[in-house]
């Protein structure tokens, strides 16, 4: 099925560098623009709601909440069980609507589907943080007004919101009220048949227990029906007019309101500012939850909302001055990449107890787990921008890793077996075969803890946390493996799943097998750093992980001998040991409306082709591109390219990655536009549910790792840039052991620039480079 010329969609929201926009109001998408416009800093997460309600149509909008890591859990009925299986289900909670505003003008209620509407605009703001919303509105009356809203979640204020909203009369003097609601009874989405989604919940999962009107904030305190988490929200304001306002309070049920009415004259502007926090049990002890909100709500008054948005637009700078990249000639895809980039940071959890989620914080997709997503595609875009967010993101891998021991315990072996979904670190996946049996992660986790050290040179990290993730993960792997007879001794892993869930329960899942087979060397190679470098950590580790230098050997020795499936004739490595004898799937006689084919086919009609739903094989092409020659390369790519649906949105950018080392730059482009603007464009149709975060990191590997050629071999930054015929030039920065490089790839060349560091050490198309501070190097192309 190889994949036909990608034809770029028209535009659904105007391409601007550095804003999101629309310019009118679309009920028919107006769920899949409540994702695009969210906004998050790591635990915080919300959906592009409108603050004064939605009144469209039934199902066409979603109210989204969200804490990173706050879940509830329930229980997993299965017809048929087995042992083993996940008992609970662990989901991400949608919580208390805190953001709603609602606004009556002499006692008509404003909202987008009443009276008039003269202009409209809403804007993501990517360089400020801000959500900005304009609307001039005719009440049914007649009463007009020009409304001014902004909206931040802060980034430098872990549990903080603001919203501000400036009205302003236009052809009235009347009465106004604003009244700010807090809601506490949040509708559960319904349950579906695609995989993708939640299951949906059958009674409210969030327990009132106590609401209050203090003196200068309104706070609602819940309990988590299972988990017994306890969430306090809370909220105060602020209010600039001209006359004094009048103020009633309300309190019914889990629903508390604050109204403020004013007099207003005309051409007056009156400013109301609504401050939000969130704190859950899970963040600090419940005695403490009260004061911490009146901590954050006191603080935030006191800066105000312009103060709160310089410190916004400081930090974000910050961010940009290391993760931007500019393509010249493509405005479409310059929108793109920076989108991905400002979702990537308001979506990953930088806390050390935190993940991100396969929909980050914008939606319930997935129901907020987290999977081999992070190491594979969001753990390398931070790694070499904002390493220290890779660094959280391992830590919650080390906090977890108990859990990830009594997994492994019940799959009856040694070591650690780290989930496939989840959120605290136990197995959520109900379905084993494209769920447990993607033992894989272990290797994937590996992998990331290894590029991180070598690209940062954390050693501490190292030797005090990821050690012991490696030494358990591979005795995992020395247990569960064999030394197979029938197999010439060779070392093999049975009934696991690679990568592509097309193809479940295998034998000897090349991009597995190769995984490890890296994973085991590291190990024994970080094994052998203890001893010589750190003792005093190897004796800890071998007093409490209870190491032997045996089980040591046995890693380099499986390493040496692992199995790897190849095909002679064909000269190509096999997915597995049985792949290749699978009868091909029937694409031609395939409709367009059967893909994804695992919401149109039983899995087991698809396990028995040859058939892929991502990259698996070429994946291990490029993560372990040294392994392999630029012939072996163009062979297995050119066998397992037209067998790929890309059904899986962590696909395309793998693709993209290979064709353009393989010299097939419109494929590589072709590839990377589907991915650059996959939620921009909703080309895979479910932006609704929330955004691909892979996919977004993916993008970014695909400009670096694809066009830009980056690969870290043995701890050096090596380069073989490339330029697509679309685009006149492109820029990125790479953050190396603390040295910053600026690579600026035009028609004529590559200029390397060393920003901040005292001398770098590069390849270009293996040739060595050293850059000195501030002394760019011109290399050009070879005609």
């Amino acid at each position: 099925m190889k994949m036909k010329p990608y034809e770029h969609p028209a535009a659904l929201y105007p391409y601007h560098e550095w804003n999101l926009s629309e310019d009118r109001y679309d009920e028919e998408n107006n769920q899949r623009s409540e994702s695009v416009f969210a906004l998050g800093n790591g635990y915080i997460g919300m959906r592009g709601n409108f603050e004064e309600g939605y009144h469209g149509t039934r199902g066409t909008s979603v109210i989204g909440n969200y804490l990173n890591g706050f879940y509830d859990s329930e229980p997993i009925v299965y017809p048929e069980g087995s042992y083993g299986n996940p008992t609970r289900n662990q989901a991400m909670l949608n919580v208390t609507d805190a953001k709603i505003i609602e606004l009556t003008v002499e006692g008509h209620a404003f909202h987008l589907n009443s009276g008039q509407i003269h202009d409209y605009k809403r804007e993501l703001d990517m360089r400020k943080g801000i959500l900005h919303r304009l609307v001039e509105w005719e009440s049914p009356a007649g009463h007009r007004v020009r409304i001014r809203i902004r909206r931040m979640v802060s980034l430098q204020h872990k549990h903080l919101a603001v919203i501000d909203y400036e009205l302003t009369a236009l052809n009235f003097e009347g009465e106004i009220t604003f009244t700010s609601i807090m809601n506490g009874e949040v509708a559960t989405q319904e349950a579906t048949d695609d995989p993708r989604l939640g299951g949906g919940n059958a009674e409210p999962n969030l327990l009132l227990e106590d609401a209050r009107h203090e003196e200068h904030f309104i706070w609602m305190k819940q309990r988590t029906r299972h988990t017994q988490f306890t969430l306090l929200t809370a909220m105060s304001h602020t209010i600039q007019s001209v006359s004094d306002a009048q103020i009633s309070e309300t309190l019914d049920g889990e629903r508390i309101s604050a109204g403020f009415t004013l007099s207003m004259r005309n051409g007056e502007t009156i400013s109301f500012t609504k401050y939000i926090s969130y704190h859950t049990s899970k963040d600090c002890a419940e005695d403490e939850l009260l004061s911490g909100a009146a901590e954050v709500l006191r603080m935030a008054e006191q800066r105000g909302f312009e103060e709160l948005a310089s410190e916004q637009q400081a930090f974000l700078h910050k961010f940009w001055n290391r993760v931007d990249i500019e393509i010249g000639g493509d405005p479409a895809l310059q929108q793109g990449i920076r989108f991905n980039a400002y979702q990537l940071l308001q979506s990953a959890g930088r806390d050390g107890v935190t993940n991100i989620g396969a929909k980050g914080l914008t939606g319930e997709g997935y129901e907020g787990h987290y999977f081999w997503d992070t190491e594979m595609y969001i753990l390398p875009f931070f790694t070499y921008t904002q390493p220290e967010v890779s660094k959280a993101l391992l830590e919650f891998r080390y906090a977890t890793l108990g859990k990830a021991r009594e997994r492994a315990q019940v799959m009856s072996q040694k070591g650690a077996l780290y989930p496939w979904r989840t959120i605290d670190g136990e197995e959520n996946s109900a379905y084993f075969p494209a769920g447990t049996a993607q033992a894989h992660i272990n290797a994937d986790i590996a992998y990331g803890i290894k590029q991180y050290v070598q690209a940062t040179g954390d050693y501490d990290f190292l030797v005090t946390k990821g050690a012991e993730i490696l030494f358990e993960t591979s005795r995992f792997w020395a247990d569960m493996g064999h030394f197979n007879p029938a197999k010439g001794g060779s070392f093999c892993i049975d009934a696991v799943t690679g990568p592509d869930e097309y193809t479940a329960i295998v034998n000897n899942n090349a991009y597995t097998n190769l995984m490890v087979q890296d994973q085991l060397c590291y190990s024994y190679e970080t094994a052998r750093l203890l001893q010589q470098q750190y003792p005093h950590h190897y004796e800890r580790l071998q007093q409490e992980i209870g190491l032997t230098e045996r089980e040591i050997s046995v890693w380099l020795d499986a390493a040496n001998k692992m199995f790897v499936p190849f095909d002679e004739k064909l000269g190509i490595y096999a997915q597995d040991d049985t792949f290749l004898s699978k009868q091909k799937w029937d694409f031609d006689n395939t409709p367009a409306d059967k893909y994804p084919l695992l919401l149109n086919f039983h899995p087991l009609v698809i396990y028995r082709h040859q058939v892929l739903k991502q990259a698996d094989l070429v994946m291990a092409l490029f993560l372990l591109g040294e392994w392999f020659t630029l012939e072996d390369k163009v062979r297995n790519y050119n066998y397992y390219e037209p067998l790929t649906t890309h059904d899986s949105s962590l696909s395309p950018c793998i693709h993209s990655i290979i064709s353009a080392e393989i010299g097939d730059l419109e494929g590589a482009y072709s590839y990377f536009d589907r991915t650059v603007r996959m939620d921009l464009e909703d080309i895979n149709r479910n932006a609704k549910d929330g955004l691909h975060m892979a996919a977004m990191a993916g993008s970014w590997m695909s400009i670096v790792n694809g066009f830009g050629g980056m690969r870290l071999y043995d701890g050096v930054l090596c380069f073989s840039p490339a330029l697509p015929r679309q685009w006149e030039s492109y820029r990125f920065k790479i953050l190396n052991r603390g040295q910053l490089v600026d690579i600026f790839v035009d028609g004529q060349g590559v200029v390397y620039t060393l920003l901040e560091g005292d001398g770098l050490e590069i390849k270009h198309r293996d040739h060595p480079l050293l850059l000195s501070p501030q002394a760019p190097v011109r290399v050009p192309f070879v005609k």
